[in-house]
């Protein structure tokens, strides 16, 4: 759908792409149909893993810094995010370049046009299509009022606009956080790390040698290695369904997302599942939290010797699993 919008801007004449020169695209997602801009010019600007990688395995080159000469805009959900994108385009487009500005009604675009309307901003547009609208600004606006800052929640944990519950910890990791036993085994992998929350509590725990933080968000991992100053602890930007780690784990904790983009996809968490399950020493431990209403009971119990639902409260479960099945 964004790129429906994309080919009509440019066919309409509301984009118009300078003739030569590199042209960014902030936050494509993967599955995006970039084919309407030459894939020599397209630079890909995402800190997601899973696109970054789907969008290299087919030819399309990382964004690697400015100047370019356009940017597209891919509004991601969070407001303040999305402008703090914005605010990167105007600096890092030479002045006068088209920054287009696309994103579904449901990810709050209009809500965005309406601040750079008040911020007194020249746009072409907006056109709408596919229950969503694009409009083109020109770069070189002066919107450091909009750039991404860090702040501090409760803990004294540093998190940035955009990232998983960054305006503090989640109530599914608390209980697991409270639930860790003392003994989790010197090893342990923290599975979709965030900004390092559970990663703290892990490393509370006095048996734990090495910590593996496994975080497929870049802004959430650049805030963990803020919040974590532990010598134990190292940091991956990587794919949790896809992370070797180079030695079996004794425990993996985990909560894991299953969203992808707005829509519910619990096949997302059963494949951290899975990860967990193949990470694992043959006795290790999953420490798990997840929504009581996901389907992830038979997953379990295919996956481990032994499932015990251990507490939670009338929106989450805690799990222990144990002892993963191995491959036959």
């Amino acid at each position: 759908m964004r790129f429906s919008r994309l080919d009509f801007a440019i066919d309409s004449g509301t984009l118009v792409l300078p003739s030569d020169g590199p042209v960014v695209i902030y936050r494509p997602q993967e599955g995006d149909d970039l084919s309407s801009i030459s894939i020599a010019r397209v630079r890909v600007a995402t800190g997601f893993r899973p696109d970054a990688e789907w969008f290299a395995a087919r030819g399309y080159q990382p964004a690697e810094g400015p100047p370019y000469a356009a940017a597209i805009v891919c509004l991601p959900r969070s407001r303040d995010a999305a402008r703090a994108l914005i605010s990167r385009a105007m600096v890092e487009v030479v002045p006068g370049g088209p920054v287009a500005v696309d994103g579904q009604k449901t990810d709050g675009i209009d809500s965005i046009l309406k601040d750079c309307r008040a911020m007194g901003l020249a746009l072409a547009g907006p056109l709408s299509k596919a229950h969503g609208k694009i409009f083109v600004l020109q770069a070189g606006a002066d919107l450091s009022g909009w750039e991404a800052r860090p702040h501090l929640v409760e803990g004294g944990f540093q998190t940035l606009p955009g990232v998983f519950s960054s305006d503090g910890p989640d109530r599914g990791s608390v209980l697991l956080a409270q639930a860790l036993p003392e003994k989790l085994g010197s090893r342990v992998i923290d599975l979709g790390a965030g900004w390092g929350y559970l990663a703290r509590a892990i490393l509370k725990r006095p048996t734990v040698a090495e910590l593996d933080l496994v975080e497929a968000e870049k802004d959430a991992l650049d805030c963990a290695e803020v919040n974590v100053e532990d010598v134990r602890a190292r940091f991956h930007w990587a794919d949790a369904r896809t992370f070797k780690p180079l030695r079996p784990a004794h425990s993996v904790v985990m909560n894991p997302p299953f969203h992808a983009g707005r829509d519910a996809d619990p096949t997302l968490g059963v494949a951290f599942l899975r990860a967990a399950a193949s990470m694992l020493v043959p006795d290790g431990t999953l420490w798990l939290v997840a929504n009581r209403h996901l389907p992830y009971q038979q997953p379990l119990t295919t996956l481990f010797r032994q499932v015990e639902d251990i507490g939670g409260d009338a929106a989450f479960r805690l799990t222990r699993a144990s002892h993963p099945f191995r491959p036959r």
